[in-house]
């Protein structure tokens, strides 16, 4: 935090200290941020502290897929209009709501919870990989989509996962380069999305 910035009120320095904590807020950001909240009406800040204590009480792991959900089985594994043949491997939780919106895929998917980077200490038993292939043994899975994001570590996993889904009999195939090298799944808009997964290619 910004060291000639000494907020008078200890609640107020506390809540820059803890917003300063969340991704893509600086020093700045968190001061704005928190006077904002001072600003607002109590009705609101109660409902935004709620939000996110239901956040933290509710929400759980999907069983099958390991998305966060407030269910078990999560929306998209009990949905019965679901292709269940095809399954789509994402990095992360975030990754499904774009997919989501193209309406272009109607299988299930699979969430890693993070990628393969050995720079940063992650290998395959780090993430949902051993769920994934359990989740192929148990047979009827036809397509696995291998939708990680097109950078380093986002390659290295795919190639890992083909090598390793590959002899299990099940097709596998990757977004088309319709995304940019080095984007984010999370950033691509919904016609670049729908052109990835039409134009998927076998691995």
């Amino acid at each position: 935090m910004n060291a000639d910035f000494v907020p008078t009120a200890q609640p107020v320095a506390r809540l820059i200290e803890e917003l300063n904590k969340l991704p893509g807020i600086g020093p700045k950001s968190a001061q704005r941020l928190t006077y904002f909240l001072v600003r607002m009406p109590e009705k609101e800040a109660r409902a935004l502290a709620e939000a996110i204590l239901a956040v933290k009480e509710r929400i759980i792991l999907c069983s099958t897929c390991y998305n966060i959900t407030d269910s078990d089985p999560c929306p998209v594994c009990r949905g019965e209009a679901r292709d269940r043949t095809k399954i789509c491997i994402v990095e992360e939780p975030l990754d499904i709501l774009p997919l989501e919106r193209t309406r272009e895929y109607r299988g299930l998917y699979h969430v890693l919870h993070g990628v393969i980077s050995p720079m940063d200490g992650i290998g395959p038993d780090d993430l949902k990989i051993k769920e994934l292939v359990q989740r192929l043994e148990d047979g009827g899975v036809e397509e696995v989509i291998l939708a990680t994001n097109p950078n380093l570590e986002g390659e290295a996993t795919a190639m890992y996962l083909h090598r390793l889904i590959a002899p299990l009999g099940v097709r596998v195939t990757r977004l088309a380069r319709g995304l940019p090298y080095g984007a984010d799944l999370e950033y691509a808009d919904e016609a670049t999305l729908t052109r990835a997964l039409q134009g998927r290619q076998e691995m």
